[in-house]
C-alpha cells in the first residue's frame, strides 16, 4: 500500500512540476519575439503573406491566445483579416478530458473570396498546385477497418461545452466575374453562452446582406435557444424569432418586412424534421403551420396543415411596389386566404379540408401530388363567382371607326374592334413544352358563374392532361332556362397544336343571353345549338384562318325584336298592287314560329346556306355570311308570301302576289342598330316582279277561259231548252255543269 500510496504522490508531483513548467514557461516566454518565424512559416507552406501586427499574448489559467490586427494577403491582396481573436480552454477540463472553451471572441473578421472569369475561386489557390496535387494523390484510400474504427470513434459521445462565444463586426465579400454578382455581408454579429451538448443554449444574430444581381439590401436579426445532441444528429429550435428587412429593385425601393417565429426540430440519423407553430409573414401576407416531415429523400412523408391567412393582394402588390392590377371591381382581390391539412403516402402529399377563399367566391375539396411524376389531382367546388369583376376595366379611348361606314363591309366596329387592334394574333398561345409536361386530374365544380356578363349555373368541368394531351372531358352547366354540354381538346404533342369543340345547347332563351353578352335585343327564343368545330395552330390568327366545323340550330317560339320585316314584305305587295300602305303603326317586332338553319365555318366565316322560318302569312328564306373577325353580316333574305299578312287593304295579298318572294337585304355590323341593319332590296325585285307577270297573265288567261266557258255554255243552255222545251232547264244544267268543269 505504501508503494502504491508513492507512487501516487510521485504522478501527482510530475503532474504539478508539468503544471508549474508551463505556467512558467507562459510567463517567461514572449511570444511576439516569434513572430517572424511564425510569418516565415505560413509563407513557406501556402501562397499566403502572413502580416501580425499586433500583439500576440497567452495565459495559463484559463489556458488562452490573443491575437491582434492579423492580415493574410493572396497574390498581393488582402484575403483575410481580423482585429482580435481570443481562446480560451480551462486547463483542469482538459485534465478531466472534457474539454471546456471559456471564451471565443473573433472581433473585425475581413475576407474576400472572389471567383474569376476562368471561374477559378481564389481559396483554392491557398495551398502551392504541387503540394496540392501531392496531398491528394498521397491520400490513402479508407479501407474496411479504418471506416469501421472512424464509425466507432464518431459514435462515442462528445463531451463538449463552451462558455461564451462572440463575433462581432466580420464583413465577407464575394464576387464572381463569371456572373458580374458581388455579395457583402457585413455587421455580422453573433453571441451565444453556455454550450452544452444535449441541452438549450441562447443564440443571437445580426447581419446585414447586399447584392448587385439583382440589387438588393437584407438587414436580418435572429433569436433562438438552440440544442444539438452529443452525436451531433439531432437538433432543434424554439422560441425562434427571426426578421429580416428587404429592399431592392424587384421591390422598387420599399423596405419589405419578412418574420419567422415557432419552433422547429430535425434528426439526421431518423430523418425526421417537426415544424411546430411556425408562423411566417412577408409584408401583409402571413401563414401558419404545424408539419411533420419523415424522409429527407426525394419521396418524404408529410403530415399537417398549412393555412395562408386572409390578405389583400393589391396591398400586397402595392407593399412590394408593383404595378397594381387593374380591375373593373376597385373591391376584389383584397380577401384571399387558403387552408388545407396535409397527408398521404410518401411522396404522395394529399390535401383534404382544403378550403380557397377569392373575396366573396369559397371553393371546398381535396387534392393531391405526386412529387415522382408531377401529377396534380384536384376536387374543387364553389358557391358563386362573378369573373367580370377580375377583368381590366374598360378602355376610355374611342374606336376608330372606318370612313366608308359600316355598311361598306371593310372596318371593325365598338369594342370588338378595339379587342382585334389591342391582340396580338401572331403571338403564341400556349407553352407547348409546359403543356406537354402536364399531367393534370381536376374536377371544377360552380354554383353560380357570371363571364361576359352571362349568368351559368351548376357548372361542371372535368379536364385530363397527359402527355401534351388535355381533354375537357364535361363541360356542362344550366343556361338561361336551359343547358348546355361541351367537351374539347387541345392535342399538343406536335408543334401545331390540334385543338377540337363539340357543344350542345338545348332550350336557351336568346333574349336575355345577347342582352347580357352584348347588350343585343334582336332576337328571341328558345335556341336549341350544335356545334363540332376544329382548328389547328398556336395563334389566334392560325386558328381563325384553319378553323372548320359546322352548326346547326333552330329557334321555336321566337320573334325578331326592333325589325317589323311585315311591314317591309307589305311595301313589295303594295308597289305590286299599285297602291299607298295607310298603317303607320307596324310595331317593332316579328314573331316567327320555327327558325333553322346550318352555319358552315370556314375560317373567319360562317356561311349560312340554309335559313328558314315560319312567319304569320309569310316563309323567311335566305343565305348568307357572317365575318367573326371583323364581326359584319352579309345576308340576301327573301319573304315568300303563302296567306294574309296585314289587314291594311294596300298589302291584301292576291293571286298576283302570291308565292312572291319580297327581297330584303341585311348587311352591316352586328354592333349597330338592328332596325338599320335590313332594308327592302330594290335591285333583286326585278326577279320578283317576273313571278309577278307570270301570276298576273296566268290570271288573265284564266278569266278568259272563265268568260268563254260561261258564254259557250249559255249558247248550248239556249239551243238545247229550244229544243226540249222550258220544263228541262234544271236537266240541262246538271248536264252542262259536268260537261264544262
Amino acid at each position: 500500500m505504501k508503494a502504491l500510496r508513492y507512487l501516487l504522490i510521485t504522478i501527482v508531483a510530475l503532474i504539478l512540476l508539468a503544471v508549474a513548467a508551463i505556467a512558467v514557461a507562459m510567463l517567461v516566454i514572449d511570444p511576439n519575439t516569434y513572430k517572424p518565424q511564425i510569418e516565415q512559416a505560413v509563407e513557406k507552406q501556402t501562397n499566403l503573406d502572413l502580416i501580425l501586427d499586433g500583439d500576440i499574448s497567452w495565459s495559463f489559467i484559463p489556458i488562452g491566445l490573443e491575437l491582434n490586427n492579423v492580415e493574410a494577403k493572396l497574390d498581393g491582396e488582402r484575403f483575410i483579416a481580423l482585429d482580435r481573436l481570443v481562446a480560451e480552454i480551462d486547463f483542469w477540463s482538459l485534465v478531466a478530458m472534457s474539454p471546456q472553451v471559456n471564451n471565443f471572441v473573433l472581433g473585425g473578421l475581413d475576407a474576400h473570396l472572389s471567383v474569376n472569369k476562368e471561374g477559378q475561386a481564389n481559396w483554392t489557390r491557398i495551398m502551392p498546385e504541387k503540394d496540392a496535387q501531392q496531398a491528394a494523390s498521397s491520400e490513402p484510400a479508407p479501407d474496411a477497418t479504418a471506416t469501421a474504427t472512424a464509425s466507432e470513434g464518431s459514435s462515442k459521445p462528445l463531451n463538449f461545452n463552451v462558455s461564451n462565444v462572440e463575433i462581432a463586426n466580420a464583413r465577407v465579400h464575394y464576387t464572381d466575374a463569371t456572373t458580374g454578382q458581388e455579395i457583402t455581408l457585413e455587421d455580422f454579429t453573433l453571441g451565444a453562452s453556455d454550450i452544452t451538448l444535449g441541452s438549450e443554449f441562447p443564440l443571437s444574430i445580426s447581419f446585414r446582406v447586399e447584392t448587385t444581381e439583382p440589387q438588393m439590401k437584407v438587414e436580418g436579426s435572429i433569436a433562438a435557444r438552440l440544442s444539438a445532441n452529443q452525436a451531433l444528429d439531432a437538433f432543434s429550435a424554439s422560441s425562434l424569432d427571426a426578421s429580416f428587412d428587404i429592399k431592392g429593385d424587384a421591390f422598387a425601393g420599399k423596405t419589405i418586412t419578412a418574420k419567422i417565429s415557432g419552433s422547429l426540430a430535425a434528426n439526421l440519423a431518423n430523418e425526421t424534421a417537426n415544424l411546430k407553430d411556425i408562423s411566417l409573414s412577408f409584408a401583409n401576407l402571413s401563414a401558419n403551420t404545424n408539419l411533420d416531415v419523415e424522409g429527407f429523400g426525394d419521396k418524404p412523408k408529410l403530415a399537417g396543415n398549412i393555412a395562408i391567412n386572409e390578405f389583400s393582394l393589391k396591398k400586397l402588390l402595392e407593399n412590394l411596389g408593383q404595378p397594381a392590377i387593374e380591375t373593373s371591381d376597385g373591391d376584389v382581390l383584397t380577401a384571399l386566404a387558403f387552408s388545407t391539412n396535409i397527408s398521404g403516402a410518401a411522396g404522395k402529399p394529399e390535401l383534404t379540408d382544403l378550403t380557397l377563399k377569392l373575396d366573396d367566391t369559397t371553393f371546398n375539396g381535396s387534392g393531391s401530388y405526386n412529387l415522382a411524376s408531377s401529377a396534380l389531382v384536384f376536387r374543387l367546388t364553389g358557391d358563386e363567382l362573378n369573373a367580370d369583376r377580375y377583368l381590366p376595366p374598360p378602355s376610355d379611348t374611342p374606336t376608330a371607326q372606318n370612313s366608308t361606314g359600316s355598311n361598306s363591309g371593310s372596318g371593325p366596329s365598338s369594342d370588338s374592334g378595339t379587342a382585334a387592334a389591342q391582340a396580338d394574333p401572331d403571338s403564341q398561345l400556349l407553352p407547348l413544352d409546359t403543356l406537354r409536361a402536364l399531367l393534370l386530374d381536376i374536377d371544377l365544380g360552380l354554383n353560380k358563374l357570371t363571364v361576359s356578363n352571362l349568368q351559368i349555373n351548376e357548372i361542371k368541368a372535368s379536364t385530363l392532361a397527359k402527355n401534351g394531351l388535355l381533354e375537357i372531358d364535361d363541360f356542362s352547366g344550366k343556361l338561361y332556362y336551359g343547358s348546355f354540354n361541351a367537351n374539347a381538346s387541345i392535342d399538343a404533342r406536335s408543334d401545331t397544336p390540334k385543338w377540337s369543340v363539340n357543344t350542345d345547347v338545348a332550350d336557351v332563351q336568346t333574349l336575355p343571353l345577347l342582352n347580357d353578352l352584348a347588350e343585343v335585343d334582336m332576337l328571341s327564343g328558345g335556341a336549341n345549338l350544335k356545334i363540332n368545330a376544329k382548328s389547328t395552330g398556336n395563334t389566334m390568327a392560325a386558328l381563325r384562318g384553319n378553323a372548320d366545323g359546322k352548326i346547326t340550330f333552330n329557334l321555336a317560339e321566337g320573334e325578331f325584336r326592333r325589325m317589323n320585316l311585315t311591314r317591309l314584305a307589305c311595301q313589295g305587295i303594295a308597289l305590286v298592287n299599285q297602291e299607298t300602305l295607310g298603317t303607320t303603326d307596324w310595331g317593332t317586332t316579328t314573331p316567327f314560329n320555327d327558325m333553322r338553319g346550318t352555319l358552315d365555318i370556314n375560317g373567319n366565316t360562317l356561311n349560312n346556306t340554309e335559313l328558314l322560318a315560319s312567319l304569320a302569312g309569310m316563309q323567311l328564306e335566305g343565305q348568307g355570311s357572317v365575318d367573326m373577325q371583323q364581326t359584319l353580316v352579309d345576308y340576301e333574305l327573301g319573304l315568300r308570301i303563302v296567306g294574309e299578312i296585314h289587314r291594311d287593304p294596300a298589302c291584301r295579298v292576291t293571286d298576283i302576289v302570291r308565292n312572291v318572294v319580297i327581297p330584303l337585304e341585311c348587311r352591316g355590323n352586328l354592333s349597330d342598330d338592328p332596325a338599320g341593319l335590313c332594308s327592302f332590296d330594290g335591285s333583286r325585285f326585278r326577279d320578283s316582279l317576273q313571278d309577278i307577270a307570270k301570276n298576273a297573265a296566268r290570271a288573265k288567261a284564266e278569266k278568259e277561259i272563265d268568260r268563254a266557258k260561261t258564254k259557250a255554255e249559255d249558247k248550248v243552255k239556249e239551243k238545247l231548252q229550244e229544243k226540249l222545251g222550258e220544263g228541262a232547264g234544271d236537266k240541262v244544267k246538271d248536264a252542262l255543269k259536268g260537261f264544262f268543269n
